[in-house]
């Protein structure tokens, strides 16, 4: 799971969840501000 999470000019922080590195690459080169983008491992995951 990839998450970026941004702070708006209030310092409130949104996150948006994507299924695969290429969706989240694409949304982070949109959204403007402050900006971070992870990757969520679970150790559970099997790929």
């Amino acid at each position: 799971m990839w998450v970026i999470t941004v702070y708006s000019e209030h310092n409130h922080p949104k996150m948006f969840e994507f299924n695969n590195e290429k969706e989240a690459k694409e949304a982070y080169d949109k959204i403007k501000g402050s900006k971070f983008l992870s990757q969520i491992v679970y150790y559970n995951d099997f790929q």
